[in-house]
C-alpha cells in the first residue's frame, strides 16, 4: 500500500486534537476515500469500519419491554382518576399494588408484562417495600407529572440502585454503613458535577495537585487543564511488560507510590481502565489502601466503574475504600442505553469530604453557608452529596433539581433485571460478545496481548511500537519513531482501508498505541480490522527493510 497523502506537518497539526475530534477527521477521510472509488459511493457508509467510539451495538430488550408495559398501566391509572378527551389525572397511591396485580391478570399477553411483574415482586421481597408505595412511585414517575422528590434520587430507586451497586460493583460484599446516591444525566454529567462541587466547596483549589491513573478516558485529562481548574497533574503510568513487546497495562509499585505524597489531593481512575480495559489488581488496591491508612489519609478517589460488569468478580475501590471514594457509574455500556443518559454518583455516608468541609477555616465556612443558605437554616450540615445536587442547578434551582423521573424508572428496571436470572444470563452473553471480537481482532492482526483474567475486553489498546520491537527488534521501532508521527498509522488506515480507530496517546497511553472499541461493530468486522492493521504494520516493515538496503 502507498503512504498516506498527508504530509508529516499536517499529521502533526491534527494530532493536537482530542482523540474524539480526531476521530471525526478520520471518518471524513474514510468517507472521502470510499467516495473516490468508482461505483461505491452509495456504499461508503456500510464499508467504513468505525471502531473509534464505544457506543455498543447491543440493546437490552427485556427491561425496555417492561418499561413500555408499565407505561400502559400508568396511563390506565391516570385515566382512572380523570378521563376527558386525552386528559388524565395524577395516579393515586392507595390500592395501586392491587390494581397493578389486576392489570397483570387482565393483560397476560402484553409484551414485557411478565418481566415487569417479576421485577416488582422481587423488589418487594428483597427490599421490603410497601407495594402500594413502590408501584405508585413507578407509575407516577413513568407518567412524569411531578418534579423529582427527593431531588437527589427517588426513595425506592435509591434502594434498588444501591442493591445493584452492591451486587455488581462490590461483588455482593458491601462495606459497613450506607451508600448515598445521586442520579445523574449519565456518567458525563457525574464527572462534571464532581469536579465542579469539589472546587466550589474548597476541597480542591485552582492549581492544586491531582493524580490521574493513565491511560484514562480523555475528559479526565482535559478537564483538569481548563482555566477553571489548571490543576498540577501527576500521572500514575501503567508501564509493566509481561515480556518484550507485550504490555501488561499494570501499575508498577513505584508509580502508585506517587499517591503517598500528601500534596496530591485527588486521584482519578477508570476501573476497569479505558482504553486498556483491565480492572485494578489486588496488589494495587492494597497499596492504595496502605497509602490512605498512612501518609495520605485525606486522598479523595474518583473511580469511574462503567465497565465493571464486564469483569467476573469485579470489586470497586468504593467498596475497599468507602470513606475516601466517590463512585461514578453509568448504565450506558452494559445495557446499550447511551441515549437514556443514566448515571449515578455514590458516596459513603461516612466520608472524608464531609469531614474536610467541617474542618475548613471559618472564613471558608461563612462563604459556603452563604452559598447554601437559601436551602437550610443550618447550611453547614448539608452533606457533600446534597451539595452536588444543589450545585448541579446553580443552587437557586435546587427545588427543580434531579434526573428525569422516567429515566429513574428505567434505571430501576435495568437494575432489577440484573438481579433476576434473565439479567445474569444477559450479562454473560454480552461478556461473550466482546471476548469473541477481541479474539478475532488479534487473529487478524497477528498480535499478542498479555493473558489477563481481569480483562473487561470492552476496548483494547494495542501498542504498535512495542509490537514492532517484539516482531523485528528495536531497530525497527527506532525507525518508526524517527520517520513517522505516532498517528501516521491511523491516517493510513482511514485513507487506505476506511478503518477508523483512536490514538492511544490521546488517553495518555503510549504515543504509538491505538484504541479499538470491541462494542460497536459486527464480529467479523474485527477480523477485517485486524487484517488491515497487520497490512499497514507490514508496509512499515517493508519501508524499513528498503531503507536498510539502500
Amino acid at each position: 500500500m502507498p503512504k498516506t497523502t498527508f504530509t508529516r506537518q499536517e499529521i502533526q497539526s491534527f494530532a493536537q486534537l482530542s482523540p474524539f475530534e480526531l476521530k471525526d477527521r478520520f471518518i471524513r477521510i474514510a468517507q472521502a476515500a470510499q467516495a473516490d472509488k468508482p461505483g461505491q459511493k452509495e456504499k461508503s457508509q456500510t464499508q467504513m469500519l468505525n471502531a473509534g467510539r464505544g457506543n455498543p451495538n447491543w440493546v437490552a430488550t427485556g427491561p425496555r419491554e417492561a418499561f413500555l408495559a408499565l407505561g400502559y398501566f400508568a396511563l390506565s391509572e391516570s385515566r382512572r382518576v380523570w378521563t376527558a378527551d386525552d386528559l388524565g389525572g395524577m395516579p393515586e397511591l392507595v390500592g395501586s399494588g392491587a390494581r397493578f396485580d389486576a392489570f397483570v391478570r387482565r393483560h397476560p399477553d402484553l409484551p414485557g408484562i411478565e418481566l415487569l411483574e417479576n421485577c416488582v415482586e422481587y423488589a418487594v421481597q428483597r427490599f421490603g417495600f410497601d407495594k402500594d408505595a413502590f408501584v405508585h412511585e413507578l407509575t407516577d414517575s413513568s407518567i412524569g407529572d411531578n418534579y423529582p422528590v427527593p431531588d437527589r434520587i427517588l426513595a425506592h430507586t435509591e434502594q434498588i440502585v444501591r442493591g445493584y451497586v452492591h451486587d455488581e460493583m462490590f461483588d455482593k460484599r458491601p462495606p459497613a454503613g450506607h451508600l448515598l446516591l445521586f442520579a445523574t444525566e449519565g456518567g458525563t454529567a457525574a464527572m462534571c458535577y464532581v469536579f465542579d462541587s469539589l472546587l466550589k466547596n474548597g476541597i480542591l483549589r485552582k492549581g492544586d495537585r491531582i493524580a490521574l491513573m493513565v491511560p484514562v478516558f480523555t475528559p479526565y485529562i482535559e478537564i483538569p487543564e481548563l482555566d477553571t481548574y489548571e490543576f498540577d497533574v501527576v500521572t500514575v503510568n501503567a508501564s509493566l511488560f509481561a515480556e518484550t513487546g507485550v504490555r501488561e497495562w499494570r501499575y508498577p509499585t513505584e508509580e502508585v507510590a506517587k499517591l503517598a505524597d500528601p500534596s496530591v489531593k485527588l486521584v482519578c481512575v477508570v476501573n476497569p481502565s479505558n482504553p486498556p480495559s483491565l480492572a485494578l489488581s489486588r496488589r494495587v488496591t492494597d497499596q492504595i489502601k496502605d497509602i490512605v491508612a498512612g501518609p495520605n489519609p485525606n486522598l479523595v478517589i474518583v473511580t469511574d466503574d462503567v465497565y465493571g460488569t464486564f469483569v467476573e468478580g469485579f470489586r470497586s475501590l468504593a467498596a475497599d475504600l468507602p470513606r475516601n471514594t466517590l463512585l461514578v457509574y453509568s448504565y450506558s455500556k452494559h445495557y446499550g442505553c447511551t441515549g437514556h443518559r443514566l448515571g449515578v454518583i455514590g458516596l459513603h455516608d461516612d466520608n472524608v469530604i464531609d469531614g474536610m468541609i467541617a474542618d475548613l477555616p471559618q472564613a471558608e465556612k461563612d462563604r459556603l453557608n452563604k452559598r447554601y443558605g437559601s436551602l437550610s437554616l443550618e447550611p453547614e450540615k448539608i452533606r457533600f452529596i446534597d451539595r452536588l445536587v444543589a450545585d448541579s442547578r446553580q443552587v437557586a434551582l435546587n427545588h427543580t433539581a434531579g434526573l428525569s423521573l422516567p429515566q429513574q424508572v428505567m434505571m430501576s428496571l435495568f437494575s432489577l433485571f440484573d438481579m433476576l436470572e434473565e439479567g445474569q444470563a444477559y450479562k454473560e452473553r454480552i461478556r461473550g460478545i466482546v471476548r469473541r471480537r477481541l479474539d478475532l481482532l488479534l487473529e487478524g492482526a497477528q498480535m499478542k496481548i498479555a493473558d489477563e483474567p481481569k480483562r473487561a475486553g470492552y476496548y483494547v489498546e494495542l501498542d504498535l511500537l512495542a509490537e514492532a520491537e517484539r516482531v523485528h527488534g528495536k531497530d525497527f521501532a527506532d525507525f518508526l519513531e524517527k520517520n513517522y508521527e505516532p498517528v501516521d498509522p491511523l491516517f493510513r488506515l482511514a485513507e487506505q482501508t476506511s478503518v477508523v480507530l483512536l490514538n492511544g496517546g490521546g488517553f495518555d497511553g503510549p504515543q504509538w498505541s491505538v484504541r479499538v472499541s470491541l462494542a460497536n461493530l459486527d464480529d467479523l468486522d474485527y477480523l477485517k480490522i485486524g487484517h488491515h492493521l497487520r497490512a499497514i504494520f507490514d508496509d512499515y516493515a517493508e519501508e524499513w527493510k528498503t531503507s536498510r538496503a539502500s
